[in-house]
């Protein structure tokens, strides 16, 4: 079974399963003033609002870190803190395609360098695009399934 580490203020749980954790940074680098990996306890869960925790949370790329609502909370101030955390963007997963985000978006790239795109994105998922991350339909070529 794997090791979790719960972590709690008044509204939520953090998560955290150290052997899923790939070290992005991204957990530190945007909210330092919570996940400090320099301190022991290194998530202090009294150093942002709620609503900051888990959008920083939400933006763990491996799923090391996750959030449960704690049960003290009302049904209506749970419903609150969840939405003032982040907008909810749906990926949609075609078949045999691409990944599509029918929102405005911001794309990070490895380099650092960002653009923010509107409309519907088309990212790839095969693998083979010659536009990476945007798809450029390279999966009707090569026969990808998925």
């Amino acid at each position: 079974m794997q090791k979790e580490i719960k972590y709690k203020n008044k509204d939520i749980t953090v998560v955290w399963k150290p052997d899923t954790c790939i070290h992005s940074t991204l957990c530190w680098k945007g909210l330092l003033e919570v996940f400090n990996p320099k301190e022991r306890k290194w998530i202090n869960m009294e150093g942002a609002p709620t609503e900051k925790i888990i959008e920083q949370v939400r933006k763990c790329p491996s799923g090391a870190l996750s959030y449960f609502l704690n049960e003290e909370i009302k049904a209506g101030e749970a419903d609150k803190i969840v939405a003032e955390a982040a907008n909810i963007v749906k990926v949609q997963v075609s078949a045999n395609g691409p990944y599509l985000i029918n929102t405005e978006c911001l794309i990070v790239h490895s380099d650092g360098r960002e653009e923010t795109k509107t409309g519907t994105v088309a990212l790839c998922r095969c693998g083979a695009s010659g536009n990476k991350p945007y798809c450029d339909g390279s999966h009707r070529k090569t026969g990808f399934e998925g």
